[in-house]
């Protein structure tokens, strides 16, 4: 991870992490239901992070759509539901994980690439540096008190899924 405190580098360096999470739960080598607990935690607090801090502040900005701020609220819950459904498989490998594996990996993947294309974008060619350093600090925080509080735990993501 690159020392930074752009929210928009931060945000990436997040996307990054989560696809090599995702290697990590195909492979039957490697410690996927570990993979799972790492990438729970973080889809949870990056994406309540970014709806506390950075999405608010991103809809201000006349250049940045608000309704691609609101759609990707609306895939963050997709992807809550996608990971709802993987924790709650109980056999890690099992035909049944891989499947709902292959449907997180979708909702996930879909929400990062339309992100990164329009809401990032967006954001790295409006708004100042200084601002997309404030926003970093603010999204850093936020992100870890929710995995400090145990954001990824499938009692809360039930609960995010729920309510």
């Amino acid at each position: 991870m690159a020392d930074t405190k752009d929210v928009v580098e931060l945000i990436l360096q997040d996307h990054r992490r989560m696809e090599d999470l995702f290697r990590r739960m195909r492979s039957v080598e490697d410690d996927r239901a570990g993979a799972l607990r790492e990438f729970a935690g973080l889809l949870i607090a990056h994406a309540q992070a970014e709806e506390a801090e950075v999405y608010p502040a991103l809809k201000r900005y006349k250049k940045i759509d608000d309704e691609e701020v609101e759609h990707g609220e609306h895939e963050h819950d997709e992807g809550n539901e996608a990971l709802l459904e993987l924790l709650e498989v109980e056999e890690v490998g099992s035909d049944e994980w891989d499947s709902k594996l292959e449907e997180l990996v979708e909702a996930v993947t879909h929400h990062a690439d339309e992100e990164e294309r329009t809401i990032l974008n967006g954001a790295r060619e409006n708004v100042a540096m200084e601002r997309r350093e404030e926003l970093g600090v603010a999204f850093v925080r936020e992100r870890a008190r929710q995995l400090n509080a145990g954001c990824g735990s499938v009692e809360n993501v039930r609960k995010l899924v729920e309510s």
